[in-house]
């Protein structure tokens, strides 16, 4: 396989799978090393790997490594939702900025009371902000299959 194809074949798949670490929580070099190792471990065995499967054998692999590195640091990290800068514009109201942040305090704290998928998924679908395809693509299963789950999962999320 040449490396055009290889670059087509992971193209966009790796920063999904960093912006989904950082979202749980990794820090960034942490990350970082998470996905090269992963792309690295894809290269390596790119002849077993079935090729409609990709994104969530690499999504697999990553989340495994992750999962990995907290075991032996003997402790889950918090998760740390960046849903915007901590720095007001010039023209930011004091009092936008106190809601805005009481509200982020609110949906993280929401967020971690959830159950672990239905938080996954909200967080692919709402923070990072990927289309219902590449979600199922992501966890390989049907797209109606995910569309109830993230139905259950905002119904949930407005209940706490």
């Amino acid at each position: 396989m040449n490396n055009e194809t290889l670059e087509k074949l992971f193209a966009g798949k790796m920063t999904i799978i960093y912006k989904y670490l950082i979202k749980m929580g990794c820090h960034h070099a942490d990350a970082e090393d998470i996905v090269q190792d992963t792309l690295l471990k894809a290269v390596i065995h790119l002849e077993a790997i079935d090729l409609e499967k990709i994104s969530a054998w690499l999504f697999t692999v990553a989340l495994n490594q992750y999962y990995d590195l907290c075991r032996k640091r003997k402790r889950f990290p918090p998760a740390s939702l960046e849903l915007g800068e901590n720095i007001p514009a010039v023209d930011y109201l004091p009092e936008k900025y106190v809601l805005d942040n009481e509200k982020h305090q609110q949906v993280t704290r929401v967020l971690s009371s959830l159950n672990p998928i239905y938080k996954n998924l909200l967080i692919l679908k709402y923070i990072i902000g990927l289309s219902y395809r590449e979600i199922a693509e992501i966890i390989d299963i049907k797209e109606q299959t995910l569309k109830t789950y993230l139905y259950r999962a905002r119904q949930k999320f407005r209940d706490v």
